[in-house]
């Protein structure tokens, strides 16, 4: 069987040499893409875990001044999980500006999820000299990229016999069958091809029947007065611990996806959570690398595979709030118009409920927007809406057979099963269906980026309003009045947020003079002042809207410079100095 990623040997091959064979004079460069990258690396592929780990060092190594690589922890068998810290030039600290946190392959199966955030860390780091619109991104932004958070799951399915829905989760063994054993029946490669094909037998009673337009690989229900020629017996394995079942207790058996504590349920609920949230190494890390940069304004994980935005929440038991809503919404919709035949969807209402989801959590206890994209769709084979059902199946294999050659298929061929006897073992390889070919993937890298930039530059931007007004009152008494200005679309606390006292509060501190009174400006039409009761001189205001200015006013005794400072966990710093003439 052919490799299906490039180990870690091989990985080193991939940058400084292959464009050095071409002169730079015979290149013309394309649009949304650096020209000349610093670290060149290949993106029609799958990295494993070392290879992931060198791209990230390559790229700290070429970027020095823009990036800070740690290691956030283990998965539980040992493997590192790696943070990139991407930021720009700015006066204001990386970890105080408003961030964007990035994950992926918080499922080991869905390996484009990692490739999606290396991707984003490399083309900003690359791009910055050369947009501008990279640049201010950079600048104003602080990037945390987490490739891949399941790195066992990946290798594991990387390296191994698998089939495209295996090794979703981690390595921990699970008793699931609980017959006091673990992890002791799961798929098994009979036949030693590599993979972990389907597996059917000669039935005179069978209810399949083999395509004849498609023999290589596809099958077909008959209908219910009709007989066929085959049973399908399932994936391929044997009974392993001779229970009389087969496949029934594969590695792992749980999901990183269901063990984070807000919503979270147990297993008679929720399927896949473990004793309780954060028991697996994996989110426990993450979890910490993120209650440490409380300056996360903005959240994206990345799965497969049917072409979703989704948000939350998972389960209609909570909510997001109307006004947070309809902020996701927007940008979801934007999303829709980067990614064709993309769904914006809300998770319980359109897709499933999940229970202690990733990024329920983050809405929930930490207030932050996060969305899942689920990244691939079949309706990008033909460039139109997939059809389901076995005309969806003849669309798969005429996809196969003409924009592939079939590679991919694995033909049919007899096997002396020792439990069913003479069986045929076959079909499509596990890096079809879940993952797109190598001549998609960019675009979907790409195309998955761009919207999670879109969400990126929604996040707060702060700045001073154009001018201040200083009023005399007389008696040495002056009435000062600023404003601070939020160009994005996210307000520096969300609704959720205000509402459940998740962070603190922004504040306006003034130095310089007696502060004898402060409010924030209801209504600067009519003058209408709403008065804080305490400690004036350090203004507490609950957010500032997006895409909007807020107005405060004090009452300051005394002549001399006014010195200001505005503070958003969320938000940033603004500082300025207003002189007394």
């Amino acid at each position: 069987m052919k490799r299906l990623l490039v180990s870690t040997a091989a990985a080193a091959m991939l940058w400084g040499t292959a464009a050095a064979q071409v002169p730079e004079s015979s290149t013309f460069p394309a649009l949304g893409a650096p020209e000349d990258p610093s670290v060149q690396i290949v993106w029609n592929r799958f990295y494993d875990v070392d290879g992931i780990n060198m791209i990230l060092e390559k790229l700290h190594e070429a970027h020095p001044d823009k990036t800070k690589l740690t290691e956030i922890g283990e998965s539980a068998e040992g493997r590192k999980i790696m943070a990139l810290e991407l930021f720009g030039e700015n006066d204001m600290p990386p970890d105080v500006r408003p961030a964007m946190y990035i994950d992926g392959n918080i499922h080991g199966n869905e390996v484009q999820c990692a490739e999606v955030v290396l991707y984003t860390a490399w083309y900003l780091l690359e791009m910055y000299d050369e947009v501008e619109a990279v640049k201010e991104l950079v600048d104003n932004r602080t990037f945390y990229l987490l490739p891949s958070i399941n790195p066992d799951g990946r290798d594991h399915w990387l390296h191994g016999p698998a089939n495209p829905h295996l090794s979703r989760g981690g390595r921990i063994p699970v008793d699931n069958d609980q017959d006091g054993q673990f992890d002791e029946d799961g798929p098994d490669d009979i036949d030693g091809d590599g993979q972990i094909t389907r597996m059917r037998i000669k039935d005179p009673f069978g209810r399949w029947c083999v395509d004849d337009r498609f023999p290589e690989t596809l099958m077909y229900r008959v209908e219910s007065d009709e007989i066929g020629e085959y049973s399908v017996l399932g994936w391929e394995g044997i009974d392993n611990d001779g229970d009389g079942e087969i496949n029934e207790d594969g590695p792992g058996g749980y999901d990183p996806n269901r063990n984070w504590p807000y919503n979270w349920q147990p297993e008679s609920t929720q399927f896949g959570a473990m004793a309780y949230p954060f028991s697996l190494p994996e989110t426990r890390a993450v979890s910490e690398f993120v209650l440490a940069h409380p300056n996360i304004a903005a959240m994206q994980s990345y799965h497969n595979t049917g072409g979703m935005i989704l948000r939350g929440p998972g389960d209609d038991s909570v909510g997001l709030n109307p006004a947070d809503d309809r902020i996701a919404q927007l940008i979801g919709k934007r999303g829709e118009e980067m990614l064709p035949f993309y769904n914006s969807w809300v998770t319980y209402k359109d897709l499933y409920r999940v229970f202690g989801g990733e990024f329920d959590w983050f809405y929930g206890m930490l207030g932050i927007i996060g969305f899942t994209n689920e990244m691939y769709t079949d309706s990008n084979m033909f460039r139109r809406e997939a059809k389901r059902g076995q005309e969806g199946n003849r669309e798969e294999a005429l996809f196969l057979r003409h924009l592939l050659q079939n590679q991919g298929v694995t033909p049919w061929a007899e096997y002396d099963h020792p439990t069913y006897g003479k069986v045929e073992i076959g079909g499509t390889a596990k890096n079809f269906g879940r993952v797109p070919p190598a001549f998609m993937l960019e675009e979907e890298l790409h195309r998955n980026m761009a919207s999670t930039l879109y969400h990126a530059n929604a996040m707060p931007k702060l700045s001073w309003g154009e001018s201040a007004e200083i009023e005399d009152l007389g008696d040495g008494v002056r009435r000062v009045r600023v404003s601070v200005v939020n160009s994005g679309l996210i307000p520096t606390r969300l609704s959720h947020d205000i509402d459940k006292k998740l962070t603190p509060r922004n504040s306006l501190t003034v130095k310089g003079g007696e502060v004898v009174a402060s409010g924030v400006v209801k209504d600067r039409y009519n003058n209408i002042v709403e008065w804080q009761k305490v400690r004036p001189e350090r203004l507490l205001i609950e957010t500032v809207p997006g895409q909007d200015q807020l107005f405060a006013e004090f009452l300051v005794v005394g002549d001399g410079d006014l010195e200001f400072r505005f503070e958003a966990t969320k938000g940033g710093v603004l500082e300025m100095a207003l002189r007394d003439e």
